[in-house]
């Protein structure tokens, strides 16, 4: 019998992203607490966000809205990545990344987990920027999910290609 596998993965729908960025820009701009604050949340670039006000106070405020609007919709806050808010000038500048992928450090982590924790007979494979895990019994696969959901690692897993 061939041996059953999934792939371990970090990847953002970045549709879910923008509309949440969109969702949140639009509560910013109705809000009462934010008028007058000339706040605004907007792409730059690729993945990198920018939130701008005129105060230290409605950039955090700012942050917590997106956050928000993030965790309903089922994106992790470990894929959000933010920074403190900077002065520039009269406003208050502040940048978040989208981190996708897991890193080779972070894969190796994955691996020795199973490794040491796992069911005897799984076997791991890094590949680029996720681990394929295998094993000729799908419960193992299933025991090796759930010990990756238990683990407190940086970044936020998902789950694919179950065969």
């Amino acid at each position: 019998m061939a041996d059953s596998s999934f792939d371990v993965v970090s990847k953002v729908d970045r549709q879910e992203v923008d509309n949440a960025l969109n969702q949140a820009a639009k509560e910013l701009s109705t809000r009462f607490d934010f008028r007058g604050t000339d706040t605004h949340i907007e792409w730059q670039g690729e993945e990198t966000i920018t939130i701008t006000s005129s105060t230290e106070e409605r950039t955090k405020a700012a942050i917590d809205v997106f956050k928000e609007k993030l965790i309903r919709r089922d994106i992790s806050m470990k894929a959000f990545d933010v920074g403190d808010p900077q002065a520039s000038g009269k406003t208050y500048k502040v940048s978040g990344t989208i981190k996708q992928g897991i890193s080779s450090e972070d894969a190796k982590k994955i691996t020795k987990l199973i490794r040491d924790e796992g069911p005897k007979g799984v076997k791991t494979q890094i590949q680029g920027d996720e681990v394929r895990v295998s094993s000729k019994k799908r419960d193992d696969l299933q025991a090796v999910q759930a010990l990756l959901k238990k683990a407190d690692l940086e970044v936020a897993l998902q789950f694919v290609n179950y065969r």
